[in-house]
């Protein structure tokens, strides 16, 4: 049977087909699992754990040795997108419901889906569309994988008087400090950063069904079509405001577009939110499969919309990329 290759085929098949399954399970037979020792412990209890390590293999996965140009639209990639995603999460916080909804989507869905990016979608596009200081630009966007930003973009929000729940200081440690434990081994080691990136993909379906394993599908049903939605405003919010500012900088414009999806690592972060502060908990199931539908509607649209952003450019006679080709004194030299 090829199942790996069959979940390679699903948009964001190595977390969301885990994670509906074991939704699914839950649903209807949710005691068939919780039977105690090895199994309840991996397929049902072990999320946090498996996140943990996942946060740690992804931390090593950061490098800081590539600099100049790349760490330019690295550093504008990263803040755009948080400064879009905060932003609407904002909004959604101020004119949240009682429910803590705003228009269905949990606000704390919005930051996650919006400040996080599908790298290997990124590295595909560019590879096509950008220059070799576009795709460098990768090894500093591995910082919006994970939590991080969105905790920022809370503890902000909580210091404004528009969010419950603040962080202590060790609670925001205590979710870090995996990342920081990868991203030390990672940069000591190259060896020891090719071991752990192994764990990055290896982890995710573990960690999706343990997820999925909390999840009922009554809240799937609540949250899928809002999820969509999710996805679509990340494509063509955060993905347009890329465009803008780096047409602006007169950098290649479809670079900035390309981080306009969510990432699979995503899925994890309500719950690693959560963890971090019990304020977020009420609406961390629905958060899940809100940030999972986006996953899946941003892998299929973003690259629509970049071929319909490319075809735009070319009809103005400018090819990609032999038209934003940037040396490395960060000057274009070609337009």
């Amino acid at each position: 049977m090829k199942i790996k290759a069959t979940l390679d085929r699903i948009p964001g098949g190595m977390m969301v087909v885990p994670l509906l399954l074991a939704a699914t399970l839950n649903t209807f037979a949710p005691d068939l699992l919780r039977i105690g020792n090895f199994t309840q412990a991996l397929f049902v209890d072990g999320a946090s754990t498996l996140i943990a390590l996942f946060l740690l293999c992804t931390g090593a996965q950061i490098n800081f040795r590539n600099v100049g140009v790349s760490l330019g639209k690295g550093a504008t990639l990263l803040t755009v997108k948080w400064l879009v995603g905060a932003g609407i999460g904002l909004l959604a916080y101020i004119f949240a419901g009682p429910n803590g909804l705003w228009l269905g989507l949990a606000p704390i869905a919005i930051i996650a889906a919006m400040t996080n990016s599908n790298g290997g979608l990124y590295v595909a596009l560019v590879g096509q569309y950008g220059d070799k200081t576009d795709r460098a630009a990768y090894s500093l966007l591995a910082l919006n994988d994970g939590p991080f930003f969105t905790m920022v973009a809370l503890s902000i929000f909580g210091a404004m008087g528009f969010v419950e729940g603040m962080f202590s200081f060790v609670s925001f440690v205590s979710v870090l400090l995996p990342i920081i434990v990868g991203m030390v081994l990672g940069n000591l080691d190259d060896e020891m950063r090719e071991f752990l990136n192994k764990g990055s993909s290896m982890l995710i379906p573990f960690f999706a069904f343990a997820l999925g394993m909390g999840i009922d599908f009554g809240a799937i049903l609540e949250g899928g079509l809002a999820g969509v939605v999710l996805g679509v405003l990340t494509v063509f919010l955060t993905g347009t405001a890329g465009y803008i500012v780096f047409k602006a900088m007169k950098w290649n414009p479809i670079v900035g577009a390309a981080e306009g999806s969510t990432a699979g690592n995503a899925v994890a972060t309500p719950a690693a939110i959560a963890a971090a502060s019990a304020g977020f908990a009420a609406n961390v199931e629905i958060a899940t499969v809100q940030v999972a539908a986006s996953v899946v509607t941003t892998a299929i649209l973003l690259p629509l919309y970049i071929a319909f952003l490319v075809k735009r450019l070319e009809k103005k006679g400018v090819k990609l990329p032999d038209d934003y080709v940037i040396d490395e004194s960060n000057t274009r030299v070609s337009s």
